[in-house]
């Protein structure tokens, strides 16, 4: 009996999302989504954070920073002049500095007041973490305030006590703009189960009402990197799948979220078929400078990114006099491949200054801190060492019994921020049998064996012992020791490839986006497509598609285990 009603509910939450196609009208409905526009007014001197010639201002966000403004002009300058855009949505982070300077925000709502009054068209908010705090100079009721013309004054519900809203969007959908920021930390999210339902309740709502619901956060709903919600726990929302299986369930198809500043794409079906898609957006003033385009039907929802190419430099040189000639020149010749440029320096800033004793927090007096800042040191060193020609990581690679393959990356640091760019850029396509993967792969097995010789050599009695036979030309013996055991036991030892299983399939989540959906240009199926049939097709594809998943990483843990454990593998 118990079973019986069990799928009758099952049923009848169904039908409660089949019922929603009835309302449904076929006109299109299109718009622009730009998150984390991170507004800052320019100033000089402009800080330097390196000794570049041209990139010294790059900063450990890799946020373009003095020209965030002018690229949000030229972004709206495009929405103004693109007659498909009938409105915008900004999910979060409207300025950098929005807690301790509020005149940011006032000077935002001023570009978004002058590009509405210019051309009719709507301009929709929320609350990032960096807009809002409870104890700060933008508390949210001055973000209301401010920006009140920018989706506040049409909205058909306000939340007191934070920046949530509703509001319609054309003839047939809801915006549930979700304060997802628990805005006394920094950038922890504070999703609660009062949010949660206040979502349910308005997606119940739109649909009663014959509208398609659509949720706009700054938090992400779903994972945009492998296992996020561990690796970077403060950027999506806490409990994440059960509040995707609620949200798919309750008939929302969309969620357009930010903070990661990745263009990602993410999916999730839920136990009863409904799928839900999260669209991170990247950051508007970062590499790689895009916002997306949505095109909506009742039968399809097709997207694609938009980029920035240019901005005025003139009116940049008279706002930041310190940057020169050659920075307008660079900028105008080519302005995207300068913000690939700037976040490679940017993101090795911030890489390279994490790795310090003092960033560890490892005080001088530790007893481990000499075989750690070897550990560090060590690996630092090699990060900075060319990949070719001589004394390079390639020639120190055949010592070690590795092979690097010929490339375009000049360094190891070049290659790791080029693998960060693309995740920033979405639609990840290196597996494992790239050139991009194996060299990082190698390297990290060299790093792993160079590190062991280098804190081997820290310890006391070895040090003592390289000093007598230095003499007699013998440098180093745990180098000798290591490039022996190489010799003699082959070419991985069983602890590399303990650490190769545990991060390959990390690595490979990270290099190679495969959940089916394309992060930056695509179509999916619209909200009027939603009936029993589909859902039943959905929930096969989703087993499926995890079994697939499931069975490919154990393959890989499984291979290089036995590979350590002196097993031949087949490839």
């Amino acid at each position: 009996m118990k079973k019986l009603i069990s799928i009758i509910l099952a049923v009848s939450m169904l039908m409660s999302v089949v019922i929603v196609g009835a309302y449904a009208q076929d006109d299109e409905m299109s718009f622009a989504v730009a998150s984390d526009l991170h507004y800052v007014e320019p100033s000089e001197p402009v800080e330097h954070y390196s000794d570049d010639p041209i990139f010294y201002y790059a900063n450990r966000r890799a946020q373009m920073e003095h020209e965030s403004g002018f690229i949000i002009d030229e972004m709206l300058r495009q929405c103004a002049e693109n007659d498909d855009v009938d409105f915008l949505l900004i999910p979060g982070d409207l300025v950098n500095d929005g807690r301790s300077i509020f005149q940011q925000h006032i000077d935002v709502a001023e570009k978004f007041a002058k590009f509405e009054k210019e051309t009719g068209k709507q301009v929709y908010v929320i609350a990032g973490n960096h807009d809002v705090g409870y104890d700060s100079a933008t508390t949210p009721e001055k973000f209301k305030e401010v920006y009140y013309e920018f989706g506040y004054e049409e909205a058909l519900t306000i939340v007191e006590d934070n920046c949530s809203y509703t509001a319609n969007l054309g003839n047939k959908y809801r915006l549930i703009a979700l304060d997802s920021c628990d805005h006394s930390k920094s950038t922890e999210d504070g999703m609660t189960t009062e949010k949660v339902q206040w979502v349910l309740d308005e997606a119940d709502k739109a649909k009663e009402d014959g509208r398609y619901p659509i949720v706009m956060m700054h938090h992400n709903l779903l994972d945009h990197l492998p296992v996020q919600r561990i690796v970077s726990r403060n950027f999506i929302v806490r409990f994440h799948y059960t509040t995707a299986e609620l949200f798919a369930d309750h008939g929302i198809k969309l969620v357009f979220s930010g903070h990661e500043h990745c263009s990602d794409a993410a999916t999730f079906t839920s136990a009863l078929g409904n799928v839900i898609y999260d669209f991170a957006n990247t950051s508007l003033s970062m590499y790689p400078l895009e916002y997306r385009m949505f095109y909506m039907t009742d039968e399809e929802i097709r997207y694609e990114n938009k980029k920035i190419t240019s901005i005025d430099t003139e009116a940049l040189a008279e706002a930041v006099p310190d940057l020169t000639e050659e920075h307008f020149a660079l900028m105008d010749e080519d302005f995207e491949e300068y913000s690939k440029n700037f976040f490679h320096h940017g993101i090795k800033y911030r890489l390279s200054k994490g790795m310090t004793m003092e960033q560890m927090g490892i005080e001088e007096d530790a007893v481990y801190y000499n075989v750690v800042n070897a550990a560090v040191s060590g690996l630092t060193d090699m990060l900075d060492m060319p990949f070719y020609g001589e004394g390079g990581i390639q020639e120190l690679a055949k010592e070690y019994g590795l092979e690097i393959p010929d490339s375009e990356y000049e360094t190891p640091w070049h290659l790791v921020t080029s693998l960060v760019g693309m995740h920033y850029a979405g639609s990840e396509y290196y597996d494992l049998e790239s050139t991009e993967v194996t060299m990082l792969l190698r390297t990290l097995v060299l790093i792993l064996r160079v590190d062991i010789a280098n804190i081997t050599d820290a310890l006391y009695l070895v040090n003592l012992a390289n000093q007598v036979l230095s003499n007699v030309g013998i440098d180093s013996i745990s180098d000798e020791l290591t490039k022996l055991g190489i010799k003699v036991f082959g070419s991985v030892n069983a602890i590399e490839y303990a650490v190769l299983g545990l991060i390959s399939p990390i690595l490979y989540a990270f290099a190679y986006d495969d959940d089916g959906v394309d992060d930056n240009n695509g179509t999916l199926p619209g909200y009027g497509t939603v009936n029993v049939m589909d859902n039943l097709t959905n929930i096969y594809v989703n087993i499926d598609r995890i079994i697939d998943k499931i069975v490919l990483y154990m393959t890989m843990m499984l291979k290089y285990a036995l590979k350590g454990c002196g097993f031949t593998v087949a490839a």
